[in-house]
């Protein structure tokens, strides 16, 4: 029996997560260029979102792993002018439009 020390050449692959990949939206994306998760070449490739099952396009962010979308809240504005949103949570997929039918959905679990 030999001791085989594990290096990256021998290492059993990890699991990938379902929000990797180059043609999969991150995790967590908002429209708002004050955002820290702004993000405009992302934005610029259009994102589709389905929450609850339903195609959703009047989201102003979403993180996939929290489970939750931001939407407007009607025309009510803060204070300080910006849109007052509702967080809603739920399972959230999103995918890239510009790949067409078939595009890989980033989902939770």
């Amino acid at each position: 029996m030999t001791d085989e020390i594990e290096t990256p050449e021998n290492a059993a692959p990890a699991a990938a997560p379902t929000t990797s990949g180059a043609d999969v939206p991150p995790d967590r994306l908002a429209i708002n260029p004050r955002s820290p998760h702004f993000d405009a070449d992302k934005l610029q490739r259009g994102i589709g979102i389905r929450f609850k099952g339903t195609v959703r396009n009047n989201v102003e962010e979403y993180c996939i792993s929290e489970g939750w979308v931001r939407v407007q809240a009607g025309k009510t504005m803060d204070r300080k002018g910006n849109p007052l949103t509702l967080k809603l949570s739920g399972p959230v997929e999103a995918w890239y439009e510009d790949l067409g039918e078939g595009a890989p959905v980033a989902k939770a679990g």
